[in-house]
């Protein structure tokens, strides 16, 4: 089990995005949804001096916010260790206080924007995530966030629209690419995706979530051998092995019998480390 949900870590981008809900086929599939907060969120020492476990962080920082609710780096804190608990709703209601009681708090807007998307609230998450940054100072990342919200709800040319603005800010960003590239695969272009993906992992600052997207890419083209080899990349014998088993799980369900239930695999993001 550990190596299966480390698999499902691991078949991600390395983007402030959000999951990707559709399928191929015209099938349909829901995976979570999260991001890498970047260092606007919380001061950089108090990021390296938070504990490792997500449940004790959740309660270090919960302690922290109840003592002072409307503190706002509290409350950045404890969001986002709930958050990397998996406790969704409950991020959700955090963040909202917040900015409810910090309305012109960007970094609030941006982490409570990324929850809402966590917890399925696509248009919703969108909205929050517009007054997070400006047209005169956008921020790619937040841009690359909403690009995954719109493929969420099945915009996908309105989504890429936000993840070319965003390379245009940050040409060649490894993380942009990735999300991209899935795009084009939720609307079919199996080949357009596989160009978009290759692009991202010749990147030397792509990451392994990168290549495990180009792997399910490539394996969906039947092209499994190729695929093995990319998804077994950087990894320990055991936990290639089970990457290569899920895989193959995961490609299995695409090709159903008739009649059977079909589930298109899809790219899950990340919780953050």
């Amino acid at each position: 089990m550990r190596h299966r949900y480390s698999f499902a870590r691991l078949l991600a981008s390395t983007s402030l995005v959000a999951a990707l809900a559709a399928g191929l086929g015209g099938c349909t599939a829901m995976s979570k949804i999260s991001d890498n907060v970047t260092g606007s969120v919380s001061p950089r020492a108090e990021a390296a001096a938070a504990p490792a476990d997500p449940a004790r962080a959740t309660e270090v920082y919960g302690e922290r916010y109840r003592a002072n609710p409307k503190d706002a780096e509290a409350a950045l804190a404890y969001g986002q260790a709930l958050r990397a608990n998996g406790q969704r709703a409950q991020a959700v209601a955090v963040l909202e206080q917040a900015t409810i009681a910090h309305p012109g708090n960007k970094a609030l807007l941006a982490l409570y924007g990324r929850a809402l998307a966590d917890n399925g609230n696509f248009q919703t998450a969108f909205d929050v995530l517009s007054k997070a940054h400006s047209p005169d100072n956008p921020d790619w990342r937040l841009l690359s966030v909403q690009g995954t919200a719109l493929d969420q709800m099945g915009k996908h040319e309105d989504a890429r629209r936000y993840y070319l603005s965003a390379l245009k800010i940050a040409p060649g960003e490894p993380s942009v690419l990735s999300n991209l590239g899935l795009s084009y695969m939720l609307s079919k272009d199996l080949p357009k995706a596989e160009e978009t993906l290759r692009q991202a992992y010749a990147s030397p600052r792509a990451s392994a979530r990168v290549r495990q997207n180009l792997g399910l890419v490539v394996g969906l083209q039947g092209r499994f051998a190729e695929a093995e080899t990319i998804v077994k990349a950087d990894l320990p014998p055991d936990e290639a092995a089970a990457n290569v088993a899920y895989l193959k799980d995961m490609l299995n369900r695409n090709e159903a019998p008739r009649g059977a239930s079909k589930r298109t695999p899809v790219a899950s993001l990340n919780q953050p480390d």
